[in-house]
């Protein structure tokens, strides 16, 4: 055992020389990485283009502020081909996973390492959920169906992707909920999510021609929204007065669309801060909460939701 005064003494000494500590062999006595890693297994045709990362990007930079707070260094892994690979090597003790999947392969590539995760939004059909941010999706779909109904829309298309995760189904249930609640039409059209804006624009082609009264589309994946609105106008169609468009996350592809599309302010900013909490906790042995609850998600209505006066 080293005396207190000894120990404060060398490191005085060591402080007046200007010795830095071996962060590798820091690493070796206390078998923390002191690193954790940012990961989505979201399709870079979703995710990439142009909207250049965004809904990940938003998070990282709060994620990589607050992380520093604790000592910690963010990795950020972006969704491409060869990211499981990258994992596989990746020295880090915990990592914050945006939006997985029911069965997706990063989480379980990263509990079979025993890393200690936490999830933006709730792991997609688990029981046995990983410790989550609530996004309050089911929130977010009647902030959207409720303001194109209170446009005046009566007859609104749903337009999301066919992959098992929470938020899809979450806006899928409360749609078919609002439709029966307001004797409206059930209206629902599947994308694959690696098809991006293209898989948007089919599918809201087929949706014009099978339903071609369709007067709004709620469409909670930007990139199919910005492909929908491309679909709409070269059906002849307008936007907004003959067809309304919303999407979900209010990012680029949302506000430089022409017109801008309405979408919902998500606070990321908090959200992400709230992520690395519940993911230091757990790394410090409390783990005693398994869910936050994440900001009251905010309409950003837009040109795609407005008729002028």
């Amino acid at each position: 055992m080293v005396d207190p005064l000894t120990r404060a003494k060398v490191k005085q000494i060591a402080a007046d020389m200007g010795y830095r500590p071996n962060v590798r062999a820091q690493r070796l006595r206390s078998g923390a990485a002191n690193s954790i890693a940012l990961v989505s297994s979201m399709p870079f045709a979703v995710s990439g283009g142009v909207s250049r990362l965004g809904f990940m990007m938003e998070v990282a930079g709060i994620a990589a502020e607050a992380a520093m707070r604790r000592g910690l260094a963010l990795v950020f892994v972006p969704p491409l081909e060869n990211a499981q690979a990258f994992l596989e090597g990746l020295d880090i003790d915990g990592a914050i996973l945006l939006e997985p999947m029911t069965d997706d392969p990063n989480v379980r590539l990263l509990q079979e390492r025993g890393v200690a995760l936490v999830s933006i939004g709730r792991q997609g059909g688990s029981v046995d959920s990983i410790p989550f941010i609530d996004l309050q999706s089911t929130a977010t779909a009647h902030l959207l169906l409720n303001h194109l109904w209170e446009q005046g829309r009566r007859r609104i298309a749903l337009v999301q992707s066919s992959a098992a995760r929470d938020s899809y189904a979450s806006h899928k249930k409360a749609y078919e909920n609002f439709a029966a609640a307001h004797a409206m039409p059930v209206r629902y059209m599947q994308v694959e999510e690696s098809l991006g804006e293209a898989g948007g624009f089919d599918a809201c082609a087929r949706l014009l021609t099978q339903y071609p009264d369709t007067d709004a589309l709620c469409v909670p994946v930007d990139a199919f929204a910005v492909g929908a609105l491309a679909a709409v106008q070269q059906a002849g169609l307008r936007v907004p007065q003959d067809v309304m468009i919303a999407t979900r996350y209010d990012g680029l592809r949302a506000r430089t669309a022409e017109p801008a599309l309405t979408a919902v302010d998500l606070h990321l900013e908090q959200v992400a801060t709230l992520a690395v909490e519940l993911l230091f906790e757990h790394l410090s042995g409390d783990k005693s909460r398994l869910s936050a609850l994440g900001p009251k998600p905010e309409l950003r209505a837009r040109a795609s939701t407005q008729l002028d006066d």
